[in-house]
């Protein structure tokens, strides 16, 4: 039978690693949009179609990728994380 603190510390170790990808994830896609506001404000201010500018698209598109991102997280820690958990707890 494997060690299941050898087993929790790698788990511990996926969920790091998964929390860090997600929230690097956010912070390029918030501050790539804050800096298309900075320095190209020309671009954001296109009409992608009449009544639509391309920065409210990318603004309402960097609120979906944050929904977006916390669905993975859920799903991930529902499918994989938390039946992990319980079956440790099981062992310890």
């Amino acid at each position: 039978m494997a060690d299941p603190e050898a087993e929790l510390r790698a788990l511990s170790g996926a969920r790091r690693r998964v929390a860090l990808w997600l929230t690097a994830t956010m912070v390029v896609i918030y501050f790539g949009f804050l800096g298309l506001i900075a320095w190209q404000k020309p671009l954001l201010g296109t009409l992608v179609r009449p009544g639509l500018s391309l920065g409210i698209l990318l603004g309402a598109l960097v609120i979906v990728s944050c929904w977006v991102l916390t669905w993975l997280y859920v799903r991930w820690t529902n499918t994989r994380y938390d039946p992990e958990i319980a079956r440790l707890r099981r062992l310890l």
